[in-house]
């Protein structure tokens, strides 16, 4: 073989080893900062599926997820580990500020982090499943939810690298860990106390993503966030197991209450919202249809004020409905398309206008009963279009009045086409 063939390999050779080694360096400068501070629920998983996609249309370089929660729901925890494994991008788990804490389906995210970080001060693990009542009965169902948890936080942690028996003993044992303490047993990397220090802690850094090991350099890190919007926050109210249960008695009770004295229908109505919210909560009913239920309900609320008089309530019931059901609306994982805030709130302004609108003129004519005639013809002018009786001094007639035909007594002789100014109106006729 010849010299320039032999330097021609090894350039090649070179540049492809070159190459390679470039493709394993994650280059880390955006980053996209979430922040969940409340317990996992099917909005916590909106929320970050959301996130995931801001980071993606926005392409941020990794995610920083601020973690403080005292636990959630085991389906909702599985599906957000989805995400996390299907992330083309690191992401930082940081359990933070200081007393917060990672416990229950918090540890069991945190497991699957890329980087793993604490600040001082705070704990993970306390991760054995348990049901609304309490822990779940020593039975063949415990077994076998707490092996499978086991299972797969240890695949996680080993996965990373991290210490999978301690991992596992959070969920067998219920087991926690305070920061210091984690830090040595190597259940995190590193524990960090100030934002501005994740650069240089991270530069560096080897991580295991989609099945490769990535070192990540950092070079002047800039931070964006993605907040909880309104209908995040409302979704995550409502999906409280606690409070769906709450909304559901209330609902119940309502209801009863509308058949025990039917006729009202403000009871029912508000029963109704509240049992829809329940469901919701509950996921028996889909969100995007529990959001169409509640805008539908919205607007028949505002027909029923017409009928009833509920002096606002059920114009309230029906505005709170229709704006969270447009909040909810399109907020399923796979929907690509979202409804813009601003028109949702034009909307609802527009209505909360008409509806006081509304609500004013109702009050000034509620004021004015006894003091002012309704319909009254006083001091109009009107048109005799037929005689129909002159036996007497008083001579009938019909006249028309603004489109209207009544009857009209006067003592003066008029004929057909002569026009005459009302005096004096009764139930069933005129003066003049």
């Amino acid at each position: 073989m010849k010299t320039y063939q032999i330097l021609l390999i090894l350039t090649i050779s070179l540049f492809s080893f070159f190459k390679e080694t470039q493709a394993q360096d994650i280059q880390l400068s955006e980053v996209l900062e979430l922040n969940i501070d409340s317990p996992i629920t099917p909005a916590t998983f909106n929320y970050i599926s959301q996130g995931f996609k801001r980071a993606n249309k926005q392409k941020s370089d990794a995610i920083l997820i601020k973690l403080n929660t005292p636990g959630g729901l085991v389906s909702t925890t599985k599906e957000i580990l989805t995400l996390i494994g299907e992330s083309t991008i690191p992401i930082i788990v940081w359990v933070t500020p200081e007393g917060s804490s990672a416990t229950s389906a918090g540890a069991i995210i945190a497991s699957a982090a890329h980087i793993l970080l604490m600040s001082e001060g705070t704990n993970i693990g306390a991760a054995t499943p348990i049901q609304m009542s309490g822990d779940i009965e020593k039975s063949d169902v415990r077994s076998k939810s707490v092996n499978d948890l086991k299972a797969l936080v240890q695949s996680l942690a080993q996965t990373r690298g991290r210490n999978a028996t301690l991992f596992g003993d959070m969920i067998e044992k219920a087991s926690s860990f305070e920061a210091n303490l984690a830090k040595k047993e190597n259940l995190i990397d590193d524990i960090l106390n100030k934002r501005s220090d994740l650069s240089s802690m991270v530069n560096g850094r080897v991580i295991h993503i989609q099945g490769e090991d990535r070192k990540i350099l950092t070079k002047n890190i800039t931070y964006s966030s993605y907040e909880m919007d309104l209908g995040q926050q409302l979704l995550n109210i409502f999906a409280n197991p606690n409070t769906a249960y709450v909304l559901f008695l209330i609902g119940a009770a309502l209801i009863y209450l509308e058949f025990q004295a039917p006729g009202g229908l403000i009871a029912g109505s508000i029963g109704t919202l509240a049992l829809i919210l329940a469901a919701i909560g509950f996921q028996v009913l889909p969100l995007n249809f529990g959001a169409m239920a509640l805008i539908i309900l919205g607007f028949v609320l505002f027909i029923i004020e017409i009928y009833v008089t509920s002096y606002g309530i059920l114009s309230l019931a029906g505005l709170g409905s229709f704006v969270s059901g447009s909040l909810f609306l399109l907020r399923t994982e796979d929907s690509y398309i979202m409804i813009s805030q601003t028109l949702i709130y034009s909307a609802a302004l527009a209505i909360t206008l008409f509806l006081i609108l509304v609500g004013y003129i109702i009050v000034k004519d509620h004021k004015n009963i006894g003091k002012v005639k309704f319909n009254s013809q006083v001091g109009e002018t009107a048109t005799v279009i037929a005689l129909i009786g002159d036996e007497s001094e008083i001579k009938k007639y019909q006249v028309k009045l603004h489109g209207e035909v009544w009857n009209l007594e006067s003592e003066k002789n008029l004929e057909v086409g002569d026009t005459v100014i009302i005096l004096e109106q009764t139930e069933l006729s005129l003066k003049g």
